[in-house]
């Protein structure tokens, strides 16, 4: 069904469900760990995917902020503190677009820098999801065959066969059996304390930032003019939108959220070509939080991780095609350093960034970037 620019069919609901591998793990850990509401967290992610789709017309992943996620985890934070942590760094993106700060570091990004972004989450997402496999390669091989077969089938698309599979090795496995039956439950107001706010920015916020710009924002407005040259996203536009989405959801019971390059990537791998995808994947979130908040923690934790690993990795893989976009030969040199030091470990993608622009600098300083050998 089409309705204007936006299309509602099986290609999008799949495109809907090419980001799961990035949002399933985080969300488990904040209901587990943090003891975040499931209720809260869902429907307002499905609200802020809702208006995304119906804001940008385009496939637009919404998903938790990692670096926030992850410290908010090994901490063990109370659920005011993720509440929080998403106002803080809201603060931050607002301030970052309105004095178009973030315009000028744009500019100051060169385009292989932006590609060894783009080629180092392609090599994590790559990486991540052959180890979400583990040893389940029966699987992970019946996964990757559904892909490579129905990937662009209209009726049945892998990424819906695939989840379709994956809860019914579940419910074959009785993983169903003793959860929460539906229940209506409503996301509860919040009102983050100052205290938490600072705190949580100190702690994770900061580190977060210069991840989101290089990640969901600088790459993510450029992978968008890859997949749709005549649909440009400005960075500025991007800062603007994480900035008023998070200082927004948290009073609700938001977790801090971001755009992502690599969720992007799943979404159009796995069909995704309009905002309806968006409207799709927040009308199930919202049904998801607002009745089987009680249940989903479970759900999330026990699908089979190798459907998940399988397709995390053929979107990692065809993240990396964009470094084919590099023609220069000196080019290469800032764009394998950006990726090489992103995913060594005990690093990111931040210091990565840092140093592939400075390697270019250098090299345009000597007048070897941009000019063949």
């Amino acid at each position: 069904m089409k309705i204007g620019v936006f299309e509602f069919n099986m290609r999008e609901l799949a495109g809907s469900m090419g980001d799961m591998g990035t949002f399933f793990p985080l969300a488990v850990g904040y209901f587990a760990v943090c003891g975040v509401d499931p209720c809260g967290l869902l429907v307002m992610m499905g609200l802020t995917n809702i208006a995304t789709g119906l804001i940008y017309k385009l496939p637009m992943p919404v998903e938790p902020m990692k670096v926030i996620a992850v410290v908010a985890i090994a901490q063990k934070w109370e659920p005011e503190m993720v509440y929080a942590a998403g106002i803080g760094v809201g603060i931050a993106w607002i301030f970052l677009s309105a004095t178009g700060l973030i315009d000028w570091i744009a500019k100051q990004t060169p385009q292989p820098v932006v590609r060894g972004i783009q080629t180092a989450l392609g090599l994590m997402l790559a990486f991540q999801g052959a180890k979400l496999v583990g040893g389940e390669w029966a699987l992970a091989l019946i996964a990757l065959i559904i892909i490579f077969t129905l990937r662009e089938n209209k009726y049945a698309p892998a990424a819906v066969v695939l989840v379709a599979l994956g809860l019914g090795i579940m419910w074959y496995k009785d993983l169903f059996h003793g959860l929460a039956g539906p229940a209506l439950s409503l996301p509860q107001f919040r009102v983050p304390a100052v205290a938490d706010v600072w705190a949580a920015f100190v702690l994770a916020g900061l580190a977060q930032l210069p991840l989101t710009a290089t990640n969901a924002v600088i790459a993510t407005s450029d992978t968008i003019t890859q997949y749709w040259p005549d649909r440009k996203v400005s960075v500025r536009a991007l800062a603007m939108d994480h900035g008023l989405t998070n200082i927004i959801v948290p009073f609700f019971g938001g977790m801090a959220m971001c755009r992502g390059v690599g969720g992007l990537a799943g979404q159009y791998y796995y069909g995704a070509r309009t905002g309806g995808t968006n409207i799709i994947e927040g009308v199930i979130e919202i049904a998801l939080g607002l009745f089987l908040a009680a249940s989903i923690a479970s759900v999330f934790s026990s699908f089979p991780t190798a459907i998940i690993g399988s397709m995390m990795f053929l979107v990692g893989l065809n993240m990396m095609k964009f470094a084919r976009d590099v023609k220069l030969s000196a080019d290469i040199v800032p764009l394998a350093a950006t990726a090489g030091i992103s995913i060594i470990p005990g690093s990111n993608m931040a210091v990565g960034f840092v140093a592939g622009v400075v390697i270019y600098k250098l090299m345009q300083w000597r007048g070897w970037a941009g000019k063949n050998d």
